[in-house]
C-alpha cells in the first residue's frame, strides 16, 4: 500500500516514513512540488502527505488543487503554519485532513489509517453501487431496484421484458437464438412458445428505442436471433 510523502525537510519526512513504514506502508518521497506532482499524477497512492511551503513552482495548497482535479486520493495536508485562514482554505480544495507542526508521529498514522480505512470503504461502495447499475448509452438499468431510465425518464417494464433486457444488455454484441432466450427468459417448461419472444423483444424495442423500427439497441440478426449493441 503506497503513500506518497511531499516534503522538503528531509529529517521530517524521514521520521514519517519510518513510522509508516513500521505501520506496512511503502513511501515514496518528493523534495519539491514539481516532483510530487509528477509521481502523484503518474502513480497510484492510498494517501498523500503535503507539506505547504515547498520549493518548486507550485506550494502545497495549490499543489493539492492540482492533484484533486485528478485523483480523488486522501490529501493531508502538514504545515508549520498554524492560521486557520490556510486550514479553511485547504479544506475548500479537497484537502481531507490538516496537521500542524510539530506533530505527534503516532497521531500521523493514525490519521493516515483512518483516511485510508474510509476512502477504501467508499471506493468499495463505489464499486459494488456501479456493478448494479448497467449503463450503455441513453439507457440505465437499476439492477437493485429493477429500474430502467431511457433518456433520464423511468419507463415501465413487465416482469419478462425487464429480464429480457437486462439479460440481453448483460450479454452485449453476443447473438442469441429465440430458442435460447424463451429457454432463458420462460423456462425450458414455461407455457407457449418462443414467439412471445418476437412479441417481447418489440414491446421492449417500443419503450427504449427513440425509432423502433432503427433497433438502435436491440438489432434482429436474420434467421439467427438478436444481438444487444454494445
Amino acid at each position: 500500500m503506497k503513500i506518497l510523502i511531499i516534503e522538503d525537510d528531509h529529517s521530517i519526512a524521514e521520521l514519517e516514513k519510518t513510522y509508516l513504514d513500521f505501520y506496512g506502508y511503502q513511501c515514496d518521497i518528493a523534495d519539491n512540488s514539481d516532483e510530487g506532482l509528477a509521481l502523484a499524477l503518474r502513480q497510484d497512492y492510498r494517501l498523500i502527505i503535503v507539506d505547504v511551503m515547498l520549493p518548486g513552482s507550485l506550494d502545497g495548497l495549490a499543489l493539492c488543487a492540482k492533484i484533486r482535479k485528478e485523483k480523488d486520493v486522501p490529501l493531508i495536508i502538514v504545515s508549520a503554519k498554524a492560521d486557520d485562514a490556510d486550514k479553511i482554505a485547504g479544506l475548500g480544495l479537497g484537502i481531507d485532513d490538516y496537521i500542524t507542526k510539530p506533530f505527534n508521529a503516532g497521531e500521523l498514522v493514525a490519521r493516515v489509517r483512518a483516511h485510508i480505512g474510509r476512502y477504501e470503504a467508499l471506493t468499495q461502495k463505489e464499486a459494488e453501487t456501479k456493478k448494479n447499475i448497467l449503463h450503455t448509452r441513453d439507457l440505465i438499468i437499476e439492477k437493485d431496484s429493477h429500474k430502467v431510465f431511457v433518456r433520464g425518464k423511468e419507463v415501465k417494464f413487465t416482469d419478462k421484458e425487464y429480464q429480457l433486457l437486462l439479460f440481453l444488455a448483460e450479454n452485449p454484441d453476443i447473438v442469441f437464438s429465440k430458442e435460447h432466450l424463451f429457454d432463458r427468459i420462460w423456462g425450458i417448461d414455461a407455457f407457449g412458445d418462443i414467439s412471445t419472444v418476437t412479441v417481447h423483444i418489440k414491446k421492449v424495442r417500443d419503450k427504449i428505442e427513440t425509432d423502433p423500427e432503427l433497433h438502435s439497441h436491440i438489432e434482429t440478426v436474420w434467421g439467427v436471433g438478436y444481438r444487444f449493441k454494445g
